[in-house]
């Protein structure tokens, strides 16, 4: 006997998950871009910081998107549209952060966000891809 969760219940906690990454990260880069280079031991000069700020602008209006969206039911097509956004920004992350943890001069947390990201890559992927009813 397998026992299965209902769809709506399972995205819920994809999409709290992902709101909640993505509003840290997205506090942490509009309101300590200076402190987070310096952390990272990267050079705060020229248009990085004010990137780092409109990165973090686009990560909370992602962490408030998914955060409004967590009661719906995302897997027919009315919430497609949420649902590739956010398969593709922790796609392209996972990939960019996978490059980035290669390197030996990046530490553990790099190796840790990306671990975060692929997760997240995997089960916006499930909830694309796959049909509601077989989604337990």
């Amino acid at each position: 006997m397998q026992l299965t969760v209902p769809t709506k219940m399972n995205s819920r906690y994809v999409m709290i998950a992902s709101a909640t990454v993505l509003a840290a990260l997205g506090l942490l880069f509009s309101f300590a871009p200076e402190e987070t280079l310096a952390f990272l031991g990267q050079p705060a000069t020229g248009a990085v910081p004010v990137l780092l700020q409109l990165a973090g602008a686009l990560y909370l209006g992602f962490a408030v998107m998914n955060w409004t969206a967590k009661a719906s039911v995302l897997g027919g097509i009315y919430g497609k549209a949420i649902l590739l956004g956010n398969f593709l920004h922790f796609t392209m992350g996972a990939l960019a952060l996978l490059k980035a943890a290669i390197d030996p001069g990046f530490g553990t947390l790099f190796w840790v966000l990306t671990g975060i990201y692929a997760a997240l890559t995997l089960q916006f992927g499930r909830m694309l891809f796959l049909h509601p009813a077989t989604q337990g």
